[in-house]
């Protein structure tokens, strides 16, 4: 890999902590009217011109969705399941480090500790595998392939045969299911999930 394609890379890791930890009130899409103090795009607003379209671009829908999903995620080891979702996502997506993931929790001020494993063992079957069905998640989350469709907190999630871990990020295992109402694929953690 080229020193610029890594130099670019750590860019847009910075760009995004930045805007991560970046009040939505405090951001141009707010203050154009794009988005609400909520993070919520209102959709009366177009976004018709230059200012508006630099403001409101793929990734920054990105980052909000993100930061509305860990905004709305109730305490406890569910929040963090559905961090290490969001997490891995980028990672994935934008194949982030190991050493960039540590930045990245650091600007969070969490803790890779925060991580330990608590996955629900009642649905794991042999070599790590998801009990195969339909489960509901309990936070809300993220489809892979469209990071504007906002998976909804007791959505039915569909676990096929044979679903083993496709990663994990600071031990937890992370799974790709299918999102039901979207037929979408998914990233979850076991402990996101619930008969």
């Amino acid at each position: 890999m080229s020193i610029l394609t890594r130099a670019a890379d750590l860019l847009y890791t910075f760009r995004f902590l930045k805007l991560l930890v970046t009040p939505f009130e405090k951001t141009e899409a707010y203050k154009l009217g794009i988005i609400d103090k909520n993070g919520k795009r209102d959709k009366d607003i177009l976004i018709d011109t230059p200012e508006k379209k630099a403001a409101y671009t793929a990734f920054q829908k990105l980052v909000f969705n993100i930061k509305k999903i860990m905004a709305k995620a109730p305490g406890g080891g569910s929040r963090i399941a559905s961090y290490a979702a969001a997490l891995y996502l980028l990672k994935d997506n934008y194949n982030i480090s190991d050493k960039e993931m540590d930045l990245i929790l650091e600007e969070m001020d969490l803790d890779k500790l925060d991580f330990i494993k608590e996955e629900v063992e009642w649905f794991i079957v042999e070599d790590n595998q998801l009990s195969p069905g339909t489960y509901r998640i309990k936070n809300e989350s993220m489809i892979i392939n469209n990071f504007n469709d906002v998976v909804k907190a007791k959505d039915k999630i569909l676990v096929k045969e044979d679903n083993k871990p496709v990663g994990d990020i600071f031990g937890l295992d992370v799974y790709k299911v299918i999102h039901k109402p979207t037929n979408q694929k998914m990233y979850v953690t076991s402990s996101e999930l619930y008969k």
